[in-house]
């Protein structure tokens, strides 16, 4: 099969891949209709993560083409959605709503699902069927849901998002154009959409945000200041991962606040006194998609919402170091790779 591997920052090239193929009772192979290039494949891809003919991709939907002889729950010819993260669903930190630090937790990107063909581990935990076949419109939200838009709803539900709240969002890209897209449907009064990028302002506009705040580091937090009466916002989504980023969140959160963090954090410290004195909550780390897949596809299939849209150029699987200089280069938000 055809598969995209890095081979160092900014080497990407699609090669013959082995076709996986059931090594455990659990597995099931995918044929996937659609993968993506997300942000985080951007850190190899400039050097801040280290690779080495690594196979690249953790978002995937498709169609099942095997399943391994332990799999109920779906079967071969469904359509199916998958979080980055696999997970069995079933041990304790699965229970209590955390798939992503599953005990047996596989992350995708290990597997490379940037590909014609995927392995999924855990297959029962991790794949959630669609209602049916879906249109073809619907795949790019559908894909959405594996990884960027499940992770937009995780940030605003760690933020503690809800009616009456003003939200400030912290990163333009992806993730943090689809947290504005949860903090509305999750009921936020305001949405303060941070970010310098035209096209995307209009895409946050679209999704519900209310304010748009162009400045960023210290003269950002006092921009949101000015807009909340000297408090600071009540909910923070935090989407980049710099430290930068996390303390423009943190400071731009009210006391008593919530900060939602789901940018990947690269050299991010805290500093503990200043932690002390803000009295704000921080909750988030990798996002337990699975949670959340069946009511994010049921929305999808409704087409209550349109995560797809944060898809502003797509491309086939063969050019894919053409998405990546794309994303790299921010002439594209995110980049979708046909099959």
């Amino acid at each position: 099969m055809r598969g995209v591997v890095m081979h160092g920052p900014g080497d990407v090239r699609v090669e013959e891949r082995e076709k996986p193929t059931i090594t455990r009772p659990t597995d099931a192979v995918i044929k996937l209709a659609a993968t993506c290039i997300c942000g985080s494949d951007l850190w190899p891809y400039r050097g801040a993560d280290k690779v080495d003919a690594t196979p690249m991709g953790h978002e995937y939907v498709g169609v099942v083409e095997q399943i391994g002889d332990a799999v109920k729950n779906v079967r071969v010819g469904d359509f199916v959605v998958g979080s980055f993260m696999a997970s069995d669903n079933t041990c304790e930190i699965c229970a209590a709503g955390y798939q992503s630090r599953c005990v047996h937790v596989v992350p995708m990107g290990r597997v490379g699902t940037q590909a014609e063909y995927a392995l999924i581990p855990h297959a029962d935990g991790t794949l959630v069927a669609t209602p049916g076949q879906p249109d073809a419109d619907l795949i790019p939200s559908l894909l959405a849901a594996s990884d960027v838009l499940g992770t937009g709803w995780f940030a605003a539900v760690a933020a503690e998002v809800g009616p009456g709240k003003t939200v400030a969002v912290v990163g333009d890209e992806a993730v943090g154009l689809l947290g504005i897209l949860a903090a509305s449907q999750l009921g936020a009064e305001r949405i303060i959409a941070m970010g310098r990028h035209a096209d995307r302002q209009e895409l946050a506009r679209r999704f519900g945000a209310t304010n748009i705040v162009e400045e960023c580091g210290d003269a950002g937090v006092e921009k949101i200041k000015e807009l909340t009466d000297g408090l600071g916002a009540h909910s923070v989504i935090e989407a980049v991962g710099t430290q930068e980023s996390m303390m423009q969140a943190i400071h731009s959160a009210r006391p008593g606040g919530h900060v939602g963090f789901v940018g990947v954090s690269h050299d991010v410290s805290l500093p503990g006194r200043e932690m002390f004195y803000s009295t704000v909550h921080l909750h988030g780390g990798p996002a337990p998609v699975r949670r959340f897949l069946p009511d994010l596809i049921q929305l999808i299939w409704d087409r209550k919402i349109d995560p797809g849209a944060v898809f502003d150029l797509t491309l086939p699987l063969e050019q894919a170091a053409e998405g990546y200089r794309a994303m790299d280069e921010r002439r594209a938000t995110k980049v979708l790779l046909t099959l």
